[in-house]
């Protein structure tokens, strides 16, 4: 399996989800793309996973590198090559497939819940997992479904939580793969930093941390799941891998 890392700041990596295409024998190419490094021909890769950052995806003027990115995804989720995203990442599942990312009336930080849709019962990623699913939130801004997209999972302040788009792209605006320790890592940013101070309080940090160690193993075992569910599918849906 070749696998295809899109990461946008070096303490947001795939956590979980690479332990889990490590121990599946995954061949990892991971691209920095803030670093300045350049995106590789997405034809030669069986999966494509896109992480978080700090940025906006209609943040082009700061970043130009964004423009080739969601290039690179829009043609190969078009293509059928199976994609994983995570909030950045999701976002720029729906810029690139022509939906609209946008700043939401507030924050949404904390151990929060989303609500999975009837159509998740059904669906081979999020079958079985809890209707009130536990979830790491870090984001400010939301988005509008792309066209032809199915709606996942929900939440009273962002309705847009989890989307499904074909058969094998998926996007997914909450975080299931995070330890501990990245989140601490998280808190050093200070554009995350700033985001949960102003809307948790001073020590708010802190007190996520504790909420956190106490449910990580929880939430990482729910996205162990989702995730070696979607690598199944993937290799069957994959384009490169069925060459």
């Amino acid at each position: 399996m070749r696998a295809l890392v899109l990461q946008h700041i070096a303490c947001e990596p795939p956590g979980i989800y690479e332990n889990v295409l490590r121990e599946r024998g995954a061949t990892i190419h991971r691209v920095e793309l803030d670093e300045g490094e350049p995106l590789p021909d997405w034809h030669g890769f069986d999966v494509i996973v896109a992480m978080g950052g700090p940025m906006s995806v209609n943040d082009e003027a700061d970043h130009p590198w964004l423009v080739d990115e969601k290039r690179l995804i829009a043609d190969a989720v078009r293509a059928g090559t199976p994609f994983f995203g995570a909030c950045l990442g999701v976002q720029l599942l729906v810029a690139s497939l022509g939906g609209r990312v946008y700043p939401g009336h507030e924050p949404e930080v904390g151990l929060l819940p989303v609500f999975l849709t009837d159509a998740a019962v059904r669906d081979p990623l999020f079958a079985g997992l809890p209707r009130e699913l536990l979830t790491l939130q870090w984001h400010g801004e939301t988005f509008d479904l792309p066209a032809g997209a199915l709606l996942l999972a929900t939440s009273p302040v962002y309705p847009h939580q989890a989307f499904r788009w074909g058969r094998s792209a998926y996007g997914v605006q909450f975080h299931l793969e995070v330890s501990t320790e990245m989140a601490r890592d998280w808190g050093k940013v200070p554009a995350y930093a700033d985001t949960l101070e102003s809307l948790l309080g001073l020590g708010s940090l802190a007190r996520l941390i504790e909420d956190l160690d106490r449910r990580a193993d929880e939430l990482r075992g729910y996205g162990r799941r989702m995730f070696e569910r979607w690598l199944d599918l993937g290799m069957v849906a994959s384009p490169a891998g069925l060459r």
